[in-house]
């Protein structure tokens, strides 16, 4: 399983590629850019947050929406910065600790318990789920939406080296 989480975060880290600089490519006056930040935003600030409750500290977020929206620049460097992060920590990880039961609190309050890989799995398809917010967008004001696919990742990321071994 660290081998497939290992991809899909570097799956995750290419997509948020391709949309950052699709939105960067449409401009602070499009439509589009200004919900596409916000729903980023509070992408970025879930993924922050797990990761904190993996390592188990505090991440000082009271929710995980932004009171203040930042620019498109600053907030892609955050996100380049976060995807990193989960790709060096899911290679480092320990495969046995995939299971370990993690307790913590949500940010609203409640009380919440999810193994590592259901926080990392969580991570994934949340993130996934607001870049294809984002595509709806983009393809609702008539423009082409920013490549997202795990198969064209693939093909793209993939394809020269496994053609390579075979």
């Amino acid at each position: 399983m660290r081998d497939t989480l290992q991809r899909l975060f570097q799956y995750k880290a290419w997509a948020n590629d391709e949309l950052l600089a699709a939105l960067a490519k449409l401009g602070a006056a499009s439509p589009v850019t200004g919900l596409a930040i916000e729903a980023l935003s509070h992408s970025y600030v879930v993924d922050r947050i797990f990761a904190a409750h993996m390592k188990q500290e505090m991440h000082g977020y009271a929710s995980a929406n932004l009171a203040e929206m930042p620019a498109l620049d600053a907030l892609a460097a955050g996100i380049l910065a976060s995807d990193e992060d989960y790709i060096d920590y899911v290679s480092a990880l320990d495969p046995r600790g995939l299971a370990d039961p993690i307790r913590f609190t949500f940010t609203d309050g409640a009380r919440g318990c999810m193994t590592r890989e259901e926080m990392l799995l969580h991570v994934i398809t949340h993130g996934a789920g607001h870049r294809g917010q984002i595509g709806a967008l983009m393809l609702l004001n008539g423009m082409t939406p920013a490549k997202d696919g795990f198969t064209t990742y693939l093909h793209e990321a993939e394809a020269p080296a496994r053609r390579q071994a075979a």
